[in-house]
């Protein structure tokens, strides 16, 4: 799914080239639909679901059993081992079954995730991004990753370890705030072009740009 139409682009990639003019340091931007599928915690919803109520109905059968009978015109039925076993097992596919497909539904499935568990995903997805475009890919390890992840309403920002060692987490904090303030409104581009800013104003004070400094990673915002 594409968020950002060419202008929209323009106006961040712009924003990365303003903020490198005065700074050694290199912003790569990404934006993302989302930073997981999260198959395995709807396999483990599903999972827990389905075996809470087999453990239910194996406690008190009774419970399903007569309902099973009021179903099929009330008469009582004179349930083998083997029917009860079949039932038992029948209500855990079948409730497995649905659990899987109702977070087919999207919106119900980022609704019931954990918020530490999108957090840590999209912190582990911003981590692959910078390490396969930023990482030491430029001459005095001085890039910045601003990744956004709109499907779990969150943003990363990740350095490379110069300036991390330097740039405390509440100050990228600051500049995310700043960037979340105009995409809670809906206006994508400028809380990009906002964060990027940020970032520029604290690249250029611990890293000044140097006479000879050259533009090493492309300044385009990258949609995934």
């Amino acid at each position: 799914m594409k968020y950002l139409n060419a202008e929209d682009h323009a106006k961040v990639s712009e924003a990365v080239a303003a903020a490198e003019l005065t700074t050694s340091g290199e912003i790569v931007t990404v934006l993302a639909d989302r930073s997981d599928g999260y198959t395995d915690v709807i396999l483990v919803w599903a999972a827990v679901i389905a075996f809470t109520a087999m453990s239910i109905f194996a406690v008190v059968p009774d419970a399903l059993l007569d309902t099973i009978d009021w179903f099929r015109g009330g008469w009582t039925h004179d349930w083998t081992f083997g029917e009860v076993i079949a039932w038992l097992t029948g209500l855990g596919v079948v409730l497995f079954l649905a659990i899987w497909g109702l977070f087919s539904w999207e919106r119900l499935t980022y609704a019931l995730i954990p918020g530490p568990v999108k957090t840590k995903r999209v912190h582990h997805r911003a981590i692959e991004h910078f390490k396969v475009g930023a990482e030491r890919r430029t001459h005095g390890r001085t890039g910045v990753l601003l990744y956004l992840s709109m499907k779990e309403h969150r943003a990363e920002i990740v350095a490379d370890q110069p300036i991390a060692e330097i740039v405390s987490a509440e100050v990228w904090g600051e500049a995310m705030e700043d960037m979340l303030v105009h995409i809670r409104e809906g206006h994508i581009a400028d809380g990009l072009a906002a964060g990027v800013r940020d970032v520029g104003k604290v690249l250029s004070e611990n890293f000044p740009r140097a006479e000879d400094d050259q533009n090493e990673l492309p300044d385009r915002l990258i949609e995934v």
